[in-house]
């Protein structure tokens, strides 16, 4: 991988990492879809995104900044206490619940897990199946809805983010673990499960973004050190993967901000089409 694809890749990952359409699968779809001679298998790859992963991280800390104090400190309260209460320590208790279930099945399948980010045809598959779930999700949340209310009201009888249960929670917790398959979008599934749990549509976004930092930290601890062992004499050097993280956290902070305000009213559907129609394409293309 050379400077400009670095960057590129780069821009992309943040631009689609809270988009629900899957910014590890675009990642290794587009090298194969573009006829780049870059292989996925490059013992740097896991590590260069899990830094880009690190920027977006980061572009979510500073979007949601006033939220994490609020949090870590109600979380540092309910813990000293020895038992949660109120809204701020519910909500603490829950991210951390909902967090467990993806950083068990990354421990455990770590190994099988990487070997997939060398197939782009598996991303393409996984891709069609983000679609499938994203498309899933809306039509039961559209059975929840009644015919005749407007869309404000029909929002209002679902549940806020701070209401969320240890059992919905513990759901879209499973669906971020899904998210370690490069195809399936982490922010993809956890807005999908928060919808079948109740939550409402904006909720279940930002319930999705704040449940990615602690994950994605996780991860860059194990993986970027990496970035210094079996390294490519012709990969980028640690500026320029800098530099695309820089560039992944300025874009991730842009589609955050859009995207809070999108799903006051929006939906998952049009970008359940989309996975299916790029994973269907990329699937006939990469032969």
């Amino acid at each position: 991988m050379n400077t400009w694809q670095a960057l590129f890749i780069g821009v992309l990952q943040g631009a689609t990492e809270l988009f629900p359409v899957s910014s590890l699968g675009h990642a290794v779809l587009v090298p194969g879809l573009l006829r780049w001679g870059y292989r996925q298998s490059d013992p740097a790859f896991v590590p260069f995104l899990t830094l880009l992963h690190l920027g977006t991280a980061g572009a979510l800390l500073l979007l949601y900044r006033r939220e994490w104090v609020t949090i870590v400190s109600a979380f540092v309260r309910g813990f000293l206490r020895g038992r949660f209460e109120g809204a701020d320590e519910r909500l603490a208790l829950m991210l951390v619940l909902a967090t467990v279930p993806g950083g068990l099945v990354g421990f455990v399948l770590e190994k099988a897990l990487k070997g997939l980010f060398a197939s782009p045809r598996v991303a393409a598959g996984a891709l069609i199946v983000n679609g499938v779930i994203l498309l899933g999700a809306e039509w039961l949340r559209r059975r929840s809805e009644r015919g005749e209310v407007g869309r404000a009201e029909q929002e209002a009888e679902f549940k806020p983010m701070s209401e969320i249960t240890a059992g919905a929670a513990l759901v879209v917790g499973v669906a971020q673990a899904m998210a370690l398959i490069p195809g399936i979008s982490r922010s993809g599934v956890t807005m999908a499960g928060g919808l079948v749990a109740g939550l409402r549509h904006r909720d279940a976004a930002e319930f999705s973004f704040l449940m990615a930092t602690p994950i994605i930290g996780a991860a860059g601890l194990l993986e970027v050190p990496k970035l210094f062992q079996d390294r490519s004499p012709s990969a980028p050097g640690l500026p320029v993967d800098l530099a695309a993280a820089v560039l992944a956290g300025v874009a991730a902070y842009l589609s955050a901000r859009f995207l809070v305000r999108y799903f006051r009213s929006g939906r998952l559907d049009p970008y359940g089409w989309y996975c299916a129609a790029l994973g269907a394409f990329a699937l006939g293309f990469l032969r």
